[in-house]
Formats: structure tokens, C-alpha cells, sequence
């Protein structure tokens, strides 16, 4: 059964439809990022504005580099530091890449790199990267199960893998394209220790 949902959800994701995958902390909603068509699908079926940035999701800290390339000197060192973790970090994007999924900053680029669970990770494997977010109404809390995904998410999505339970509690976010750090979100992590992480790195 996991094979097969495994398999539904790359297939799903190829196709341009959105998905539901498990994450290191709640169920995220994800498509591909490479061409705006699913990103588009993914805003409108969880009723997210176009304005709203929503993050790169890579099941390395190397693919994330083969995906953003310009995520090296210090970006790159902050990145290393902290991923991968339950971090969103909000990173410089000077090449304006994956303009759709940035929202009103498109020289800034919100990344994962989550420790994801076996079968979320053979699925990012295949993508490469995604775009992902919670899957939940914008402005509900996050969803650590299934049930907990609201019904139209459900039934809009081309493939969902359950897992179970999840921890519950979403990324620590952190913008990092300034020279001071800014807590955008208290999460998983608590954002002091990562501060303090990145500020050990580049002092290095």
C-alpha cells in the first residue's frame, strides 16, 4: 500500500496535479516548482494569495544547490548550518528564480530541507525539488493528520501519502537575507538555537 501511494503521488506530481505528503513536522500540500501551471493549481486549491511566497522543498542540502545554484558563500554557509532541520529559511534568490512561488520578493526564496519521512523522501527523490506548504485553509492550524486536511484539499489533490500522526508543530522560519537574522516564526525549533548555530557557522 505504501509502495502504491508512493508511486500515485510521483506520477500525480509529474502530471502538474498537487499532492499531500508527510513532512518532519505536518502534512504539506506540494507540486512541482519547475513551470508555474502547478504552482498555480496548488495557491488556488488551498486558497492561498498570489502574493504569499511559499517554499522550495528539497530532500537534500546538495539538490537544494542544484536547484538554486546561487545559494553558496554565505547564504550556502547558513544553509549548511542549518539544514537539514525544521527550518523555512528565507534566503537571497539574486537570480529571481521560480518566479511564481515568491510572491511580492522575488529576490528572496523561502528553502526546506526537512527530515523526511521514507516515503515523502523517495517521492522528493524522484521530483528533485517541490514546492510545498501546509495543508490546511490559510490562517487553521496545521494538520498532523489526514483528517485534519480539510475535505476540497483532499479531493483536489492527485495523490495523498498517510503515514499516521505527525509531530503537529510547523517549521521554525527564519529570514536570513538580511545581515541581521530575523524570526519570522517560532516552530519546531526553537529560533535562538538556530540563531546561534548560524552565527558559530560564518564565524568559522
Amino acid at each position: 500500500m505504501a509502495d502504491d501511494e508512493v508511486r500515485r503521488a510521483i506520477d500525480a506530481i509529474r502530471r502538474g496535479e498537487p499532492a499531500i505528503l508527510p513532512t518532519d513536522t505536518v502534512y504539506g500540500l506540494v507540486a512541482s516548482p519547475y513551470r508555474e501551471g502547478p504552482t498555480v493549481r496548488l495557491y488556488r486549491l488551498k486558497g492561498r494569495e498570489g502574493a504569499k511566497p511559499t517554499a522550495l522543498i528539497a530532500a537534500s542540502v546538495d539538490m537544494l544547490f542544484e536547484c538554486v545554484p546561487e545559494l553558496r558563500g554565505r547564504a550556502g554557509v547558513m544553509a549548511r548550518a542549518l539544514l537539514p532541520g525544521a527550518y523555512t529559511l528565507v534566503l537571497p534568490n539574486p537570480a529571481r528564480r521560480y518566479r511564481w512561488l515568491t510572491g511580492t520578493r522575488p529576490d528572496a526564496i523561502g528553502v526546506r530541507v526537512p527530515e523526511l519521512p521514507q516515503q515523502a523522501r523517495l517521492v522528493t527523490d524522484a521530483i528533485g525539488c517541490l514546492v510545498a506548504t501546509s495543508a490546511n485553509d490559510p490562517g487553521e492550524p496545521a494538520a498532523a493528520t489526514v483528517a485534519e486536511i480539510p475535505q476540497r484539499i483532499r479531493d483536489g489533490c492527485g495523490a495523498i501519502v498517510d503515514i499516521g500522526p505527525l509531530a503537529g508543530t510547523a517549521a521554525t522560519v527564519l529570514d536570513l537575507t538580511a545581515r541581521e537574522p530575523v524570526v519570522v516564526r517560532e516552530g519546531a525549533v526553537p529560533a535562538a538555537e538556530a540563531l546561534a548555530r548560524v552565527r558559530s557557522a560564518l564565524a568559522a
